[in-house]
């Protein structure tokens, strides 16, 4: 993605959403990422900051900047939609109430909007007042099962220096015990094919070992059904950057997303990646379990108040 504002437009993105959600996160992300980042300021200086750019910005705006209106805030987006050397994008971050109301049980914060009050309170009264930027949003996120690295992935398919390059797809795999990936655009279900859970060779190993991608590509009904996927996506992902889309993530999900999901989600980035397509995999259980060394554990238990265990900490 390019800065000149004269080829594709300065690209100014407006970050706001519910405090908790992981808009700190996603601002350092793009600051990282070169842009210029600013947090609460004003709007008139926002103009001022935008008027002046020479690259790329990142601009916080949420219920704690001073005047605060969300209307000014979508008549201010609208100006800046207005100017061709300009690239404005609004992105609103979000998640479950129970989700913010542990990370702020967890880091003892206070709600801004309910300094003195109960958070539940603050939080109702935030997603009001903000309730027309998450309307008019170019991207709403919701971080409630996003770790800080699956978001920061995130924005980065979406603004990253990569983004003008085209699509980018990232492969997930899942436990449909622990719920889907709330990021997914497309899902599959792997639980028809032979388990290697049952087997106690292969049982605590993961679909990341020679042993267990054999066994689940021996399935007799393994080839058809992942050749048919990949003419799925032959036709689906041209569509999509046709479309727009410049991030797209495919789910594939199995009973404990230890095993056949694993390696049915690193053969589609191998076939994705030979046909061209910029790729990644994720794969959320593993994450779950993997040791401080980054080795994957399988001896890690479940908290039984919070079955999707991730390595995300309380706040992303």
């Amino acid at each position: 993605m390019s800065a000149d504002p004269v080829a594709n437009g300065l690209r100014v993105v407006l970050v706001s959403g519910l405090s908790g959600s992981g808009k700190a996160t996603i601002l350092h992300t793009l600051e990282d990422l070169g842009y210029e980042a600013v947090d609460n300021s004003p709007l008139p200086l926002v103009e001022s900051l935008v008027s002046r750019g020479e690259r790329p910005l990142a601009i916080g705006i949420d219920a704690r900047t001073r005047g605060f209106d969300a209307k000014a805030v979508l008549d201010t987006l609208a100006l800046f939609r207005r100017n061709p050397a300009l690239a404005p994008s609004l992105v609103f971050a979000e998640a479950d109430e129970s989700v913010l109301l542990r990370r702020y049980t967890e880091s003892r914060r206070r709600h801004p909007l309910a300094p003195s009050g109960k958070v539940a309170d603050g939080i109702a009264a935030e997603r009001a007042v903000t309730a027309p930027l998450r309307a008019a949003a170019d991207l709403v996120i919701d971080t409630s099962e996003t770790s800080p690295t699956g978001l920061r992935r995130l924005i980065g398919g979406h603004f990253g220096a990569d983004a003008s390059a085209g699509l980018a797809v990232t492969v997930v795999s899942f436990s449909y015990g622990a719920g889907l990936p709330r990021e997914a655009d497309l899902v599959f279900d792997v639980r028809f094919l032979q388990n290697p859970h049952y087997i106690p060779a292969l049982r605590p190993l993961s679909g990341l070992d020679p042993a267990v991608a054999a066994y689940v590509a021996a399935d007799p009904d393994f080839p058809a059904f992942f050749s048919r996927i990949c003419d799925l996506l032959t036709l689906l992902l041209p569509r999509y950057r046709q479309e727009g889309k410049s991030y797209v993530t495919i789910a594939v999900g199995c009973t404990g997303g230890r095993h056949r999901s694993v390696h049915v989600a690193e053969r589609l980035r191998e076939a994705l990646g030979k046909a061209g397509w910029r790729v990644e995999t994720t794969h959320r259980e593993l994450a779950a379990r993997a040791g401080p060394d980054g080795e994957v554990r399988s001896d890690v238990p479940r908290r039984p108040d919070n079955p999707v265990l991730t390595d995300r900490p309380a706040q992303p």
